[in-house]
């Protein structure tokens, strides 16, 4: 298994710690609804997630809460509710929206706001080793301390001053030193030996990761546009406290446009995880996000999400005709699907094994899945057949996070009985009162079905606006 290090710029074999990966990621700022762009990189991170895994690995995987922030201050104010109202508001809609898109859950799920302790201690011990210092506004961290600052992002301290953009302060040593506490009276705050304030940004992350993954951890992600200066600032101010490399490798997914423009709240093209599982469902908008390799940008465009509804309808279509045993075959086919169950599952997990390459590895899937299909129109499937194919296909489902609609014992019950009703109508030609059935099947159960010259086939799929 390798993966590409944004820190030494090199495809790189995972590291662990006898089989133990400790993981980071970077989570959302609860002021508004999670979008698109954090989807991808939530779901590029469970597919890495669940692959090592299946793998042996043992994962310890952390994601946070950013829950103190002007954004979520303003928004407050603009709804007359609290920071800690609307924080909670949207970090359920949060956890709504991707138990919908079936991610994983995490081991652990830190506020920053619970944390503020540990983040002062950090602090503390960074103002006396000489790496931060105090100012009339807050406290900030020196980089100059710090030599190997842009060693993430590959550039200079000239060629980051030059290309950020800097909030003004005259009390600061150098411009690209950054907040690590902020002084502020003003509700909400937080105590410190320094007097009342909020935390920065960046020291949430470093302060979390150390409490709950330790000073050095194996992998640790995010979107590309956190690089810098987040990223590069976790590296400083975790390095300079503990002195031992933060993460050993740093993977970065890439940026979703909108018709290749960048997705913006003035230009009202933002995508939120709600709308998008509402137009599409979960297994479409992974399928999406599996497309592109995740280092590269995505765009989101109605016409390959609708071409996505029909990749998925070839992998629902196979996981149901697998359900549906019926038919015989031969020895000498058995051993055909055999050998095309075994090399399908090699190609797939080879190609994620080689840095994440999900398109090729979704490739492999669904010309598997096609055959499959093909076979059961032409001599239906036996009971060997779904048992060997059935465990590729479900063992490539749960890597992919994919998910059939389920449905009760007592449903498919209904359902057939009602088949069976339905098929002695239209033998009857009673094809009004038939299709009646099929209206009913689709509005009360989510049944789709299609007529074939055996008898009815049948799924359950998840309703979509689109």
């Amino acid at each position: 298994m390798r993966l590409y290090n944004t820190l030494t710029r090199d495809i790189e074999k995972i590291p662990h710690q006898n089989g133990l990966v400790r993981m980071y990621l970077c989570g959302v700022t609860v002021y508004d609804k999670s979008h698109i762009g954090h989807a991808r990189t939530i779901i590029i991170i469970d597919l890495l997630n669940r692959l090592l895994r299946s793998m042996g690995f043992k994962v310890t995987f952390v994601q946070n809460f950013t829950d103190v922030d002007d954004k979520i201050i303003k928004k407050a104010e603009e709804e007359a509710s609290s920071p800690e109202e609307i924080a909670h508001k949207f970090i359920l809609q949060y956890q709504q929206d991707f138990d919908r898109l079936n991610v994983l859950q995490a081991a652990k799920y830190p506020k920053a706001t619970d944390n503020i302790a540990e983040m002062t201690n950090m602090i503390d011990k960074l103002l006396e080793n000489g790496h931060a210092y105090l100012t009339t506004n807050g406290i900030y961290f020196r980089v100059n301390s710090f030599p190997e600052y842009g060693k993430l992002s590959r550039k200079t301290l000239k060629d980051l001053v030059a290309g950020a953009r800097i909030e003004v302060d005259y009390s600061k040593e150098h411009p690209l030193d950054f907040a690590l506490w902020k002084f502020t009276s003003s509700k909400p705050f937080y105590t410190s030996p320094w007097g009342t304030g909020r935390p920065g940004w960046h020291i949430e992350c470093s302060a979390m990761v150390e409490k709950y993954l330790g000073n050095t951890i194996e992998i640790h992600s995010g979107g590309n546009d956190l690089i810098f200066p987040h990223h590069e600032n976790e590296i400083a101010q975790s390095e300079s406290y503990s002195n031992q490399p933060f993460a050993k490798l740093w993977l970065h997914c890439g940026m979703v446009t909108f018709n290749n423009e960048k997705m913006s709240k003035s230009v009202g093209n933002i995508i939120t995880v709600e709308n998008a599982l509402a137009n599409w469902g979960g297994n479409i908008i992974r399928l999406f996000c599996y497309s592109v390799h995740y280092s590269k940008p995505l765009d989101y465009r109605i016409d390959v999400l609708d071409e996505l509804k029909h990749t998925w309808n070839t992998i629902e279509n196979c996981g149901w005709e697998l359900r549906s045993v019926r038919g015989t075959h031969t020895a000498e086919e058995l051993d055909g699907i055999r050998e095309l169950s075994r090399k399908s599952l090699e190609e797939f997990e080879m190609a994620l094994e080689n840095d994440l390459n999900s398109s090729l590895a979704l490739k492999a899937f669904l010309e598997f899945v096609t055959l499959i299909n093909k076979m059961a129109l032409s001599n239906g499937i036996s009971k060997e057949v779904a048992t060997v194919a059935g465990s590729t296909y479900h063992k490539i489902m749960d890597l992919l996070g994919l998910k059939l609609i389920e449905i009760s014992d007592e449903e498919v019950q209904e359902v057939t009985d009602m088949i069976s009703k339905r098929d002695q109508l239209r033998a009857e030609r009673k094809y009004e009162e038939s299709d009646e059935i099929r209206t009913t099947l689709f509005e009360k159960y989510s049944v789709e079905l299609m007529d074939r010259a055996e008898g009815s086939f049948w799924k359950k799929i998840e309703k979509c606006s689109l």
